[in-house]
């Protein structure tokens, strides 16, 4: 019977009712909802062995604040101790997900009936926060294959809410065009690359991408917003050449859900009913509203592979003010980048997502990436690889441009666009690699 998914379990109408209550009200439902997970996530061998360890009684917990006597679990632990994680009830496992692998070993999370219904739930909620109607047709630009679970997320959202999906995947995009003219989709979801390079191709061949049906933007995998709620240089040039409103969104296979924007644009919802979120300073501290730090997701309700206190490594700002779109629900603001990717360029910290963000500002420039290397004084030498075919690209401008603008002058290298993506996917991964760490291998 575990593998019966339970009828009803999410209520959109209620889903919607709950976020316009007062933040406390909100906050006494998830501590329930807090208490169930725990018990769930102890039935699994590292929990068990955490709880006997510091005499955790989940019964002691009386409000939200308590998530700190949780202990954290971390990236490595779950390379580590993969067994040690997920139900040992194998019968009630539906589907298999793989994680992109992109900052280590790819992990194995399995989902029961009932967690991919929490998927498509949270994916429906979205989707309806930016607009999206039973009669909406909505072009998925993502692979629903090779164990990716964002996909499957997408497409079951969609169909939760009544919407037509429209299974396209990724690449090929005269046949993208083909789809979008002939079914007319009001929504498409993919990667802002890709996207941008999809509206760059209409318009060489004669289409009129502003005036396509496509009103509706969702992003996924890559940033497109930078802090403020901002759009990046791609995120504006996607605006300006679709002619279309844009929602960024923000997740990942580990704790299986996802945060997205609403119609106001400022921030990614924290779905109350699936996850509770912390920011957290380098001392596993939890920082106040609007100070920058690493994600940290409880992902409530989760079965086959229940997670408290993930430390995501990404790092970003919460906010807990009302929304102006009428929810009161906490958000949080878009990746400013990774922990493991924190760079010491003579005096100044940055991350590689900033360099990035200046050089989109120059559109001969397609694909980038970051090596960073030991010098003798133990600081970090940057070299920044960019591709590019153009032969007008000036070095020196670039250099300049990222002096002004985040004080730091790496070395900058050019490379063929061909060379440069291949670099970026050379081991296979589905996500391109942008950060290439060579400070432990000299």
């Amino acid at each position: 019977m575990n593998q019966m998914v339970e009828q009803n379990r999410y209520s959109l109408q209620e889903a919607f009712a709950l976020r316009e209550k007062p933040l406390k009200e909100i906050e006494a439902v998830q501590l329930i909802s807090l208490k169930k997970h725990i018990r769930r996530a102890g039935t699994t061998a590292f929990y068990r062995e955490a709880f006997d360890a510091i005499g955790l009684d989940e019964a002691e917990l009386s409000s939200i604040s308590d998530l700190t006597q949780l202990p954290f679990t971390t990236r490595e632990d779950l390379d580590r101790f993969p067994e040690k994680f997920g139900v040992s009830d194998q019968k009630s496992i539906v589907d298999v997900a793989l994680t992109s692998g992109t900052t280590g070993n790819a992990v194995m999370v399995p989902y029961t009936a009932n967690d991919l219904q929490r998927l498509a739930f949270n994916e429906a909620v979205a989707f309806h926060s930016v607009g999206v109607r039973a009669r909406d047709r909505v072009l998925l630009t993502v692979t629903l294959d090779r164990c990716f679970i964002a996909g499957l997320a997408y497409y079951s959202g969609v169909t939760m809410l009544g919407a037509a999906a429209i299974r396209n995947g990724p690449g090929q995009p005269a046949r993208q065009w083909q789809i979008i003219e002939t079914l007319r989709p009001r929504v498409v979801v993919g990667v802002p690359t890709f996207l941008y390079e999809l509206a760059c191709w209409g318009n060489e061949h004669g289409i009129d991408v502003s005036q396509s049906s496509i009103e509706t933007i969702v992003t996924i995998g890559e940033p497109a917003r930078r802090p403020g709620n901002i759009l990046t240089p791609l995120g504006q040039n996607l605006h300006k050449l679709w002619g279309a409103n844009l929602y960024s969104s923000y997740g990942a296979t580990e704790f299986e859900t996802a945060f997205g924007e609403c119609s106001a644009q400022a921030g990614g919802h924290v779905h109350p009913e699936l996850m509770l979120v912390e920011i957290v300073d380098d001392q596993g501290r939890v920082l106040p509203d609007g100070e920058q730090g690493e994600v940290v997701v409880t992902p409530l309700g989760v079965e086959g592979f229940p997670l408290l206190r993930l430390r995501t490594g990404d790092v970003a700002r919460l906010d807990s003010t009302p929304c102006t779109c009428g929810w009161n629900t906490k958000r949080l603001g878009p990746v400013e980048g990774r922990l493991a990717q924190r760079l010491k360029y003579k005096g100044t910290t940055l991350y590689p997502e900033t360099i990035f963000n200046v050089l989109q500002d120059d559109l001969r420039i397609s694909g980038a990436y970051v090596e960073v290397r030991q010098s003798a004084d133990g600081s970090d030498d940057i070299t920044v690889v960019v591709g590019s075919d153009d032969s007008s690209l000036d070095v020196q401008f670039m250099v300049e441009q990222l002096q002004a603008r985040l004080r730091v002058k790496p070395v900058i290298r050019v490379d063929s666009v061909a060379g440069v993506k291949a670099a970026m996917f050379a081991d296979g991964s589905r996500k391109a690699k942008k950060f290439f760490d060579f400070r432990n291998e000299e």
